[in-house]
């Protein structure tokens, strides 16, 4: 046998087994009931309360009231007090669970001891990293983001410095009681390179780097910790595009992810996020990244969100 013919048989190889390992993903996203089923205990098991940042509103409030559904005690932590109140009336009103708020503007550095005291000596089995802004609705370069100082500060606060000091707050806990899960909320631009989204994108691949990093550091002691990495959602922050058969209600997309819990250590949360993604990370690096796709990119966007003036 050749080189060449090594080499070719080499290559095929590989090539099967990379495809024939997208093909299994597939399956478990199509069937999670039978690659990776949950017991119906599964959540109360993990403890009494729920934590979810940003949670007022969109996906946030979504996971508070699947949990609740699902038996849990939820605390609702965002910066509204107004808007807290009224998610969590409606919560309690729909499940009959407890629901605990917390007032907290995660743009802000001082509010982790306030969060912390609230928390102390509860029994928390899930936290869910939601919380997370964007620099600004409509994708733009760096320079054009207005009050840029400031927008860098509060997404450096809100999407990354939140989810790790959120972690440091519950995990101990977590980990002497040997369980526990952590949803950290990512978005499906983390997965490529993101032209005028620079900055957000930037920050949500710090949450699957993280998540990683610490998923195998404590996975030994039977905790999960997942990011889970949206595509489309109508929720205010994405302009509340009409939901179709790419956008989810933030309550669809919550009751589909919380489905793979044991799907691994990332997941897209839903069968079509799942072969969107695989879609969008074809494509060629230099076609994101051309002038052209960014404009066409930035228009589509404006479009979505029903703010194209022409």
């Amino acid at each position: 046998m050749t080189l060449a013919e090594i080499i070719f048989i080499l290559t095929g190889t590989c090539a099967v087994l990379v495809f024939g390992g997208k093909l299994v993903c597939l399956f478990m996203m199509l069937v999670p009931k039978l690659f990776c089923p949950l017991p119906e205990s599964f959540f109360t098991t993990l403890g009494k309360w729920a934590v979810v940042t940003g949670g007022s509103d969109g996906i946030g409030r979504a996971y508070a009231e699947e949990l609740s559904k699902l038996g849990m005690s939820v605390i609702v932590i965002s910066r509204n007090q107004e808007k807290l109140d009224r998610a969590a009336r409606k919560i309690e009103l729909t499940t009959g669970q407890e629901i605990k708020v917390i007032a907290a503007d995660f743009t802000k550095d001082d509010i982790y001891g306030h969060i912390q005291e609230n928390i102390k000596g509860l029994d928390i089995g899930i936290l869910v990293n939601n919380v997370g802004i964007l620099p600004s609705q409509i994708p733009c370069k760096l320079l054009e983001t207005s009050d840029l100082e400031e927008r860098i500060h509060d997404v450096i606060n809100c999407n990354v410095k939140a989810m790790v000091k959120m972690c440091r707050i519950v995990l101990p806990g977590m980990q002497q009681r040997g369980r526990g899960v952590i949803l950290n909320v990512s978005s499906g631009i983390a997965k490529i390179p993101c032209p005028i989204y620079s900055l957000y994108a930037a920050s949500k691949v710090f949450v699957e780097r993280f998540s990683q990093g610490i998923q195998a550091e404590y996975k030994s002691k039977g905790i999960i910790i997942q990011t889970v990495a949206p595509f489309g959602v109508s929720t205010s922050m994405t302009g509340h595009q009409k939901p179709d058969m790419v956008t989810f209600t933030p309550e669809e997309f919550a009751r589909s992810s919380l489905k793979y819990l044991k799907a691994g250590d990332q997941t897209y949360g839903s069968v079509t996020h799942t072969i969107l993604g695989g879609i969008v990370q074809s494509i060629p690096t230099w076609v994101l990244q051309s002038e052209a796709f960014q404009h066409h990119f930035r228009e589509y966007v404006k479009e979505r969100v029903g703010l194209d003036r022409r």
